[in-house]
């Protein structure tokens, strides 16, 4: 090879060595400008046990659902709940759906919500609850005359006369709801808005109404109610509470509705944004609720950033004194690492949580794990006579299919703990996946980069970077 060849290999060594200093230092202030402003645009995103605020559990009901039909307004339900959190400005609301099936007959369906910096729990049930429910039922005569009697007898029974075993045409009469259900309810709807009545129809002028439109799917079961039920009644419940029971005339085809209830301007435009924003496919019940405080997710973000650094600064003094200067180089690419690892985190961006963090602090000794066997194959190769950039090229070469293997393997059980996990394991998983991925990468081009990029000498020759890329305390 000619001296002209060997120096711009050199140079070229040299020259993306340069580039990954000067890449990894903007990563760097741009980590540090992201951590350390509080108007930064990507910071971190911190979970619930590290930011403080409230954790709601909620069941949804529901035992009236076909099963088939259950994932899908699970879903819907988390959907609505998180668009309606957001419009109030909770700050990175998280909500998702479990289903327990385990130790129950019957799997029963929960919304777990999470709400960082809300540490009032009133405050944030008050904003899950004024979530309506909208539903349409029908009025049923038969039924409504029963409850009418026994309301009647009932009335007598306060004048001092007991009543006990009412029948009806021979039959026991018991205290029952007069409407049955339809199957519309506010999982069918599309827009709701304000409206003003123009005096028709037994309205008053300029009465304030809510127009609702619904679904395709939803106008066709409005228009098969109306078409059989014409001249009944047809009753416009929300949470539970009858709104108006207006008259069925005729089939109503164009898949609107109309809710009046006696309004106010203001009453009707904030029932009109609460079902655009939130109107519920099933009901929910909160079954528990739980406050984290704040202080406590700051000392747990504490210590473990402690114990990062402390993991940190043990690994580069391990390598260094057993594998001299390719240890060092390990440990500066151990803190590339970790600051690729951060500015992925602020990009992407990555819900930190305690688990994550030890899954974080773990990664980092797995991502030493690829330079060890590396440094180990390279020095077999130094030790056979070879020059130091030839032996961590063979070293690379040779190593490459252990460290192809263990990163594998480690990737796969991460993904399978991600899949299969709760959100706690799922934070750790994910965590220990992104970290495994950039360890394997950070080590084949990383600490391959600067190693080659270092003087080439040989085990024999007597100058100090000789020494330096020997192994263990004393000279071998």
């Amino acid at each position: 090879m000619s001296t002209t060849s060997r120096e711009t290999q050199t140079f070229l060594r040299l020259f993306r060595a340069v580039v990954i200093f000067v890449v990894i230092g903007l990563l760097s202030w741009f980590v540090y400008q992201n951590a350390t402003d509080p108007k930064a645009t990507h910071p971190f995103k911190l979970g619930l046990d590290l930011a403080g605020g409230s954790h709601l559990i909620y069941e949804a009901d529901v035992s009236g659902i076909e099963e088939a039909e259950v994932p899908e307004l699970m879903n819907v339900l988390r959907d609505v709940i998180e668009r309606r959190i957001n419009i109030f400005g909770v700050s990175e609301p998280i909500v998702r759906v479990e289903r327990s099936s385990f130790v129950t007959e019957v799997p029963i369906e929960r919304l777990v919500i999470e709400l960082p910096g809300v540490t009032n729990v009133s405050d944030a049930v008050a904003e899950i609850g004024r979530t309506p429910l909208l539903e349409f039922k029908l009025l049923d005569p038969s039924l409504l005359a029963q409850q009418q009697a026994l309301d009647s007898l009932k009335s007598i029974a306060t004048t001092g006369a007991a009543v006990s075993n009412v029948t009806i045409n021979g039959e026991a009469v018991t205290e029952q709801d007069p409407f049955t259900d339809t199957g519309l309810t506010g999982r069918y709807l599309e827009t709701a808005r304000l409206e003003f009545a123009g005096g028709q129809s037994g309205q008053l002028a300029n009465e304030p109404l809510v127009s609702v439109s619904f679904t395709p799917e939803g106008s066709a079961l409005f228009a098969e109610i109306t078409r059989n039920n014409v001249g009944e009644q047809l009753g416009i419940f929300l949470d539970g509470e009858l709104l108006s029971a207006p008259v069925i005339n005729e089939p109503i085809t164009g898949g609107t509705a109309i809710i009046s209830g006696g309004f106010t301007p203001d009453e009707a435009r904030e029932l009109a944004q609460n079902l655009s924003f939130g109107a519920l496919p099933v009901p929910i019940e909160l079954q528990s609720t739980q406050t984290i405080d704040a202080t406590l997710g700051v000392n747990v973000l504490r210590d473990s950033v402690t114990a990062g650094v402390f993991g940190i600064i043990i690994i580069s003094l391990f390598m260094a004194l057993w594998y001299r200067l390719p240890g060092l180089v390990a440990a500066v690419a151990l803190t590339m690492y970790v600051i690729i690892t951060l500015a992925i985190f602020m990009f992407i961006p990555v819900t930190l949580t305690a688990a994550g963090l030890a899954g974080f602090v773990l990664s980092l000794g797995m991502a030493v794990d690829a330079n060890i066997l590396v440094f180990e194959r390279m020095k077999e190769e130094y030790r056979a006579g070879k020059g130091s950039r030839e032996a961590a090229e063979t070293g690379f070469n040779r190593a490459w299919s252990a460290i192809r293997d263990s990163n594998v393997t480690g990737l796969l059980s991460a993904i399978i703990l991600f899949w299969f996990g709760t959100s706690l394991i799922k934070g750790f998983a994910l965590v220990l996946g992104i970290g495994t991925i950039i360890a394997m990468v950070s080590a084949i081009t990383l600490t391959r980069t600067l190693l080659v990029a270092l003087p080439d000498v040989k085990r024999n020759d007597s100058h100090f970077w000789s020494y330096m890329f020997g192994t263990g305390l004393v000279k071998k």
